[in-house]
C-alpha cells in the first residue's frame, strides 16, 4: 500500500459540468470522501451505478483518527476488492488485557474460535484505510467503471424534492450547480448537508475529555489492546493503549471535564503525561495529539426522501468499542444494494425505508453499548464508582464477574432480527448465529472461504442438497451455489449453518445477511422470501 497520505490524492480539476448550460444530473452523488463515502462509491461503481464523490478537501485525512477496523468491516472490504491490502498493512490483534490500578484483572480473546479468514480487528491509521479505498477506486476508473471523485468541491447548498436533489457546489473557479437522483451524505459529525436541511441529532453529550496521542517509539508491548482503570499514572481516570503500523502507538488518557483544552494540548503538558505512563527511560516522539469530547446521538431517521445519511453524519458514538467507522461501513453495505435495485427499477422506492428500519436500530444498539461502556469507564456518582471498583476486584479472581467489566464492548455487526425484509426461518433448530437477519458467518470451504463465494447479488446456497437453476424474480437475479460438507475442512460449515440438520438451503442478500432458510429447496418458499427481501417485487 502506497504511503502517500500527505500528497493531494484527488486534486481539483475543472469539470465539464461547470461549463454546462444547465445543471448536469447524476444518478448518485456522495458528499464526503472519508472511509464511509469512499466505501459507498466503491460499492456503487462495482454495481455499475454511476457515482460522483464531492469533497471540500483534496487529500486523505491527517492524524490517526479511526484506527480499529473490525472483522465485519474487513469482510466487506474483501467484497469491495481491497481487504487484503488493509490486512497486510494493519496490525492484527484478537487479544486484550484489562488492568485496575497496577494489577492485571484479566485477559480476553475476541476470536478464540478457529475457522475465520479475518481477525477480530486490525489497527490501521485512517489515512492508510482511505488510501487503500482510493487506490481501489482508481483501479475501477481505469477499468472504465462509472466513478469520479472531485476534490475542493464544497457543497454549500442543498434543495430536495420528490424527484431528487439540487446542489450548489463551490470550487476554486467559482460555484456551479448539480442535480442528483439520490444524494448520500457521508460528510461527518458536523455534516453540512444535515445542517442545510435543518435536521439534527438527538441523544446525550458526555461531560468528559480525552487526550489522544499518537507516539512513535520502539516498545516491547505485545500487539494487544490494553485498558487501565484508575492507573497510577492517571489517577481517578482511565487509559488505553493500541499498537499501530510504522512503530506508532495510540494512547488515550481520560482528563475529566473541567480542563483548559488549549493548555492540555500543549506539548510541554502532554509529554509529562506520556512519560508518567511509559516511563522516563522510554524514548518516543509525539506524532499527533487531539482532545475530544464525545456524544452518543443519532438522527431520528437516516433516509429523508432522496437524501440518505450514513456514518457520522447520521449517528455518533463514543470511541470505546470502535463503533464509529465500523458502523458507518455497515451503513453503506446495507444501503447500496437497495439503491441499486431502486435505480434499476427492479424494486420499489419504498425499499429504501428498510434502510431506516434496519440501520436506525443498529445505531441504537451501538449507542446503547457505547453509553454503557462510557458509564462504566467514567462513573457519574460515588455509588457507581463503588460498584465499578467492586466488579473489577471480583473479576481478578472470579470469572463470573468478568462479563460485567465494560472497558468498551467491541464492535460486532448487528442482526436485523425484526426486519420486514426477513423471510421465514424454516430450518428446524437452525443455528442461532445464522438465523434470518444475521450476517453470514465465514467458514473454510475447500481451498477457500465461504464469504468469498458470496461476493455479489442474491445467493441461494444449498449445503449437501441439490439446487435447480433459478432466475430469481422477473428482474432480480439469483445465483445458486451448492457446497458439500465433504469440503468442510474444520467442521465449521456444519456447526455454523446446519446444526443438527443434514442439509439446508439459505437465501443470502447482497450484503451477506441471511434472508431466509429451509431444510430443502422449495420454489414457492424461495420466491416468497425473495419478494420480501426486495420490498415486494415478485
Amino acid at each position: 500500500m502506497a504511503e502517500i497520505f500527505e500528497q493531494a490524492l484527488y486534486p481539483y480539476r475543472r469539470s465539464p459540468d461547470q461549463d454546462a448550460a444547465a445543471p448536469v444530473r447524476h444518478p448518485v452523488i456522495v458528499v464526503g470522501a472519508g472511509p464511509v463515502g469512499l466505501a459507498a462509491a466503491l460499492d456503487l461503481a462495482l454495481k455499475d451505478v454511476p457515482v460522483l464523490v464531492l469533497d471540500d478537501n483534496d487529500r486523505v485525512s491527517t492524524g490517526s483518527r479511526a484506527i480499529c477496523f473490525a472483522k465485519r468491516t474487513l469482510e466487506i472490504m474483501d467484497r469491495l476488492g481491497c481487504g487484503q491490502p488493509l490486512v497486510d498493512k494493519g496490525v492484527t490483534w484478537n487479544k486484550g488485557k484489562v488492568f485496575f490500578d497496577e494489577r492485571k484483572v484479566y485477559a480476553f480473546d475476541l476470536q478464540a474460535e478457529a475457522g475465520h479468514r479475518r481477525p477480530a480487528f486490525i489497527n490501521l491509521q485512517q489515512f492508510y484505510f482511505e488510501t487503500a479505498l482510493l487506490e481501489r477506486l482508481r483501479e475501477l476508473e481505469a477499468e472504465g467503471r462509472p466513478v469520479e471523485i472531485r476534490g475542493r468541491n464544497k457543497v454549500t447548498g442543498v434543495e430536495r424534492d420528490d424527484g431528487g436533489v439540487r446542489l450548489t457546489v463551490e470550487t476554486p473557479d467559482g460555484p456551479y450547480t448539480l442535480e442528483a437522483d439520490w444524494l448520500i451524505a457521508c460528510d461527518g459529525a458536523k455534516s453540512p448537508v444535515r445542517s442545510m436541511l435543518g435536521l439534527d441529532f438527538h441523544g446525550r453529550v458526555f461531560e468528559d475529555n480525552f487526550l489522544i496521542a499518537d507516539v512513535k517509539m520502539d516498545a516491547a508491548f505485545p500487539t494487544e489492546r490494553w485498558f487501565w482503570f484508575d492507573p497510577p499514572f492517571n489517577r481517578g481516570q482511565s487509559a488505553l493503549l493500541h499498537k499501530q503500523p510504522d512503530g506508532i502507538w495510540r494512547i488515550d488518557l481520560q482528563l475529566g471535564w473541567d480542563i483548559d483544552r488549549e493548555v492540555e494540548m500543549r506539548e510541554e503538558n502532554v509529554i509529562p503525561r506520556l512519560k508518567a505512563m511509559l516511563g522516563e527511560e522510554v524514548e518516543f516522539s509525539l506524532e499527533w495529539v487531539s482532545i475530544y469530547t464525545f456524544q452518543c446521538r443519532r438522527m431520528e431517521r437516516f433516509a429523508h426522501g432522496r437524501v440518505l445519511f450514513a456514518g457520522d453524519s447520521a449517528h455518533q458514538v463514543s470511541p470505546f468499542g470502535a463503533r464509529g467507522a465500523n458502523s458507518g461501513i455497515q451503513d453503506v453495505d446495507n444501503l447500496v444494494w437497495k439503491l441499486k435495485l431502486v435505480l434499476d427499477g427492479t424494486a420499489p422506492e419504498s425499499l429504501m425505508e428498510s434502510y431506516n428500519g434496519e440501520r436506525v436500530p443498529a445505531a441504537d444498539e451501538n449507542i446503547l453499548n457505547s453509553t454503557r461502556s462510557t458509564d462504566f469507564i467514567t462513573p457519574k456518582s460515588d455509588i457507581s464508582r463503588i460498584f465499578r471498583d467492586a466488579v473489577l476486584d471480583l473479576a481478578e479472581v472470579h470469572p463470573f464477574a468478568r462479563p460485567l467489566v465494560n472497558s468498551g464492548r467491541l464492535s460486532l455487526p448487528t442482526t436485523y432480527g425484526g426486519s420486514t425484509l426477513n423471510g421465514e426461518d424454516a430450518l428446524p433448530s437452525g443455528p442461532e448465529r445464522t438465523r434470518p437477519g444475521a450476517p453470514a458467518v465465514d467458514a473454510p470451504v475447500g481451498d477457500g472461504w465461504l464469504l468469498g463465494r458470496l461476493a455479489s447479488g442474491f445467493i441461494l446456497l444449498g449445503i449437501d442438497t441439490p439446487l435447480p437453476h433459478i432466475s430469481g424474480s422477473d428482474s432480480v437475479p439469483v445465483t445458486t451455489l451448492t457446497i458439500s460438507t465433504e469440503d468442510d475442512r474444520l467442521g465449521a460449515l456444519r456447526e455454523r449453518y446446519l446444526g443438527r440438520n443434514e442439509h439446508a438451503v439459505y437465501l443470502i442478500r447482497p450484503d451477506q445477511h441471511i434472508a431466509a432458510r429451509w431444510p430443502i429447496y422449495d420454489r414457492e418458499a424461495v420466491t416468497s422470501a425473495l419478494a420480501a427481501a426486495t420490498g415486494g417485487t415478485s
